[in-house]
């Protein structure tokens, strides 16, 4: 995967170095938009990057817990939203990264890492979830807008 986002990234720079600052910035933003959609989309499904389910949430307890469960809630409903997943935008690079609290919850499910699931509670390690990553679509979704903007 990194292979063709290097190639689609020497294929571009050429054109990309022709646009002026204004319009590299428009284009940047609205590559970042698109890039955001298609990963809050990917959340929603419960995917990888790579096509596969997320790892599914281990069972707990909740005999003593009074009142209704809630039981099938979809993970990262409130991770994936705009106000968390924030996109930074300019004429050289394009980033969307967690903000806050929350980007220490993402990268405990990203990369798998040992974590604490409340406080006072023992260490877990929590089954690896790739909540940001390119998929093929992504990579020609980036070429297509690129070349849609220099059509312009």
């Amino acid at each position: 995967m990194t292979d063709r986002l290097e190639a689609l990234e020497d294929w571009a720079a050429g054109l990309l170095g022709q646009l002026e600052p204004t319009s590299r910035n428009r284009l940047s933003r609205s590559i970042g938009q698109a890039l955001r959609r298609s990963q809050q989309q990917r959340i929603i499904a419960q995917r990888n990057p790579d096509g596969s389910a997320y790892a599914p949430r281990k069972q707990r307890n909740l005999r003593g817990k009074q009142g209704r469960v809630k039981r099938k809630v979809k993970m990262f409903q409130k991770l994936r939203t705009a106000s968390f997943m924030k996109l930074h935008a300019d004429g050289n690079a394009i980033s969307i990264s967690f903000i806050g609290r929350v980007a220490r919850i993402a990268k405990v499910h990203q990369y798998g890492l040992i974590d604490k699931a409340e406080a006072g509670a023992s260490d877990i390690q929590y089954e690896r979830r790739e909540i940001l990553g390119f998929t093929a679509a992504d990579l020609t979704l980036l070429r297509d807008l690129l070349l849609l903007h220099l059509a312009k």
